[in-house]
Formats: structure tokens, C-alpha cells, sequence
């Protein structure tokens, strides 16, 4: 099988993810949003803490096993494992990039 090639500012953000809410929310726009849970988090001081939250509440891990290119957003599926209500599960994670970076996330199941 082969490794699922991710364009470089998702492929970043996976990877910033395992480090910390500083580096995931360097991997957005200034005016990046992301969209978790029906709540919307606009820029990256907003982006920080919504990670830093979410971190203190659960740990888990991300595995992408699809991307796909529809209407312009590249719509990554990932297995999804951890210690939160309902792991295992398998999250839609729809990124629209701008010069580079991440500038929308909508994260679905």
C-alpha cells in the first residue's frame, strides 16, 4: 500500500497537531477559521486556544487514510482514536488553503 500524499499545508498541520496549539495555529492565515463542533474560530490567537482546549480535554491520534480535491477543498478523512465519547472514529476534515496555508477547516464526522 502506498503512504497517502497530503499537500504541504495539511501535510503541516497533521504534523503540528502532535506538537502543540502554537505550531497548528501557525499553520493558518491570520484570519484563519476553523469550524469544530458547530463552533467557529476565527484567527490565530482563537485557533491557539481552541487547540490548547481541546488538548487538555482528550488525547488522540490522527491517521489520514483519503484525500480528495471537491469544490476546491481538499477533504481529508481520517481515522481518529482517543479519549473522547465515541473513539474510534473516522472525521471529514475540509481544508481550503490560500498561498500556503490553511485558511478555513471545517471538521465533520
Amino acid at each position: 500500500m502506498s503512504a497517502l500524499t497530503l499537500p504541504e499545508p495539511i501535510a503541516a498541520y497533521f504534523a503540528a497537531d502532535t506538537q502543540g496549539p502554537e505550531e497548528v495555529a501557525r499553520c493558518f492565515t491570520p484570519k484563519g477559521v476553523v469550524i469544530d463542533k458547530r463552533k467557529t474560530h476565527t484567527g490565530r490567537e482563537a485557533i491557539k486556544a481552541w487547540k490548547a482546549e481541546s488538548s487538555t480535554l482528550y488525547t488522540y491520534t490522527n491517521d489520514p487514510f483519503s484525500v480528495e480535491l471537491i469544490d476546491g477543498l481538499h477533504v481529508v478523512s481520517s481515522h481518529t482514536v482517543g479519549s473522547f465519547p465515541g473513539s474510534p472514529i473516522d472525521l471529514k476534515l475540509s481544508f481550503r488553503l490560500e498561498r500556503g496555508l490553511i485558511a478555513n477547516l471545517e471538521i465533520t464526522v
